[in-house]
């Protein structure tokens, strides 16, 4: 049974894209976890402050197998042997599961769920450099090894979860913040004077499913693709096997809504990025105009209110740029916003 099946809708929930402002990854783990409690997703946060090891893509990095990676100062480099950054990107990785466990374990009543990010296939090789200093993106054969060796790291990483929160189900969001211009072919080269060739949508679509094969194997309960809302490829997302899309809401267009409406129908998930947050001195919305920005496309669809249960709110992007007490108020806003549309739900 898949997550999709297993995990049917029942009401709107709240949860954030992965990552979070400053260095300490207990107070963030009690943060998440007391913003984001039961039925809400509380997540595993990735503190780019902490410096090289601790970014998204370093993270990620950090879990392939049979493949090295150092930084360079064009940015992380694929290598022969492993050495001091990967070492620290694991590190840190290893520390974050660790408190996590100490957290969930003084908790009295802990969240069922726990959702953690991975950098996808695709977007991990556009930011991945070869020897000669090439995105590896560049190459097949690279993209290739990249993404089974992402599909072969991913069931340790998801041990190692399971461990840390016995029993807990966990869901996996997936970031492709690149798959619009990996598609277009707009990605530029190391030297900036011209662009890479595009990749082929179908081997998107293979990598995608490569990867959300390997986590359902794994245990995954619910795998989820994130992308821009700049041409995203929902059909490839779907095609893929994964349980929903999310999405920032800002600038969808009617067809946009349309496709995620019949992914709705279809039995998909749609984790709406309906609270913009790209400015972080900007007051946050108010709870009622989310609420309708969300509501509005919704009815204008012939969607019924009962069918709401499908969305996971979010913000429009991740947390980092934010102050520590900024970041808690997005997601106190986020769960007041689910509150709202629960209420649209019951009618």
């Amino acid at each position: 049974m898949t997550g999709t099946d297993s995990s049917a809708p029942g009401q709107v929930t709240a949860t954030g894209l992965g990552s979070w402002p400053g260095e300490e990854p207990a107070e963030a783990a009690r943060i998440i976890r007391g913003e984001l409690g039961s039925p809400h997703l509380p997540f595993l946060a990735e503190l780019p402050d902490r410096g090289v090891g601790s970014d998204a893509l370093g993270r990620t990095a950090s879990l392939l197998v049979e493949l090295a990676v150092d930084v360079q100062p064009h940015g992380w480099r694929l290598v022969d042997r492993p050495g001091k950054d990967l070492r620290r990107a694991r590190s840190a990785l290893s520390t974050d599961i660790n408190i996590l466990a100490d957290v969930i374990g003084a908790e009295e009543a802990p969240s069922e769920d726990i959702k953690i990010q991975l950098r996808g296939p695709l977007s991990l090789a556009a930011g991945l450099h070869l020897h000669n200093g090439e995105r590896a993106l560049l190459d097949y054969g690279a993209r290739r090894e990249i993404a089974a060796s992402l599909a072969a790291g991913v069931a340790g990483y998801l041990k190692r979860v399971a461990e840390a929160a016995p029993g807990v189900r966990i869901v996996v969001q997936i970031d492709e913040p690149e798959i619009a211009s990996v598609l277009a072919g707009t990605i530029p080269t190391s030297s900036g004077y011209r662009t890479l060739r595009s990749v082929p949508g179908r081997e998107v679509t293979e990598s995608w499913q490569l990867v959300i094969d390997a986590l359902r194997a794994a245990g995954a309960f619910e795998t989820v693709v994130a992308v821009s809302e700049v041409e995203a490829p929902f059909e490839r997302i779907l095609a893929a096997g994964a349980d929903g899309i999310a999405v920032p809401l800002r600038a969808l267009t009617s067809r946009q809504w349309e496709q995620l409406a019949g992914a709705v129908e279809a039995g998909k998930r749609l984790w709406a990025g309906a609270l913009d947050v790209a400015d972080p001195a900007a007051r946050l919305p108010r709870v009622g105009d989310v609420v309708e920005n969300v509501w509005r496309p919704w009815r204008q669809l012939g969607l019924p209110a009962s069918t709401l249960g499908a969305l996971r709110v979010t913000p429009s992007e991740g947390l980092a740029r934010h102050s520590p007490a900024a970041a808690t108020a997005v997601l106190t806003r986020l769960t007041q916003v689910a509150d709202g549309l629960n209420q649209l739900a019951l009618g």
